[in-house]
């Protein structure tokens, strides 16, 4: 029961960030790191992915595959985490410190997504 709350609270949580793209891309193309191309449409591609995969592991036989999908867009987004923590000047309203914890929650919210990737028992 523990595990099917946890794994909508992730599902929804990643579908609002994913709307949040949209509702505030400016902000996530600020925080695209300036060597990667399009960032209008990898902000929006992230988003759809965000809001696809946050809406599938909510889906039990869908879930497994959208925890896989959801680590390996954790891995992906982390270059625009580690871009705002080494430049933390161009972001002036967020703090320092806040952006240097996002590093490790990260891996948090991988081992979160990782919950899911495991088949589920034989009844």
């Amino acid at each position: 029961m523990l595990k099917t709350i946890s794994r909508w609270v992730f599902g929804v949580l990643l579908a609002g960030a994913g709307i949040n793209h949209f509702a505030n891309s400016d902000f996530y193309e600020n925080i695209m790191p300036p060597y990667l191309p399009w960032p209008s449409a990898l902000v929006a591609v992230s988003g759809a992915a965000e809001v696809l995969l946050g809406s599938a592991l909510l889906v039990p036989r869908l879930a497994r595959p959208a925890a896989f999908g959801i680590i390996a867009l954790l891995i992906a987004v982390f270059p625009a985490n580690i871009h705002m923590a080494a430049h933390p000047e161009l972001y002036p309203e967020i703090p320092p410190a806040i952006l240097w914890l996002r590093l490790p929650l990260q891996l948090v919210l991988v081992l979160w997504a990782y919950l899911y990737t495991r088949p589920a028992p034989v009844k």
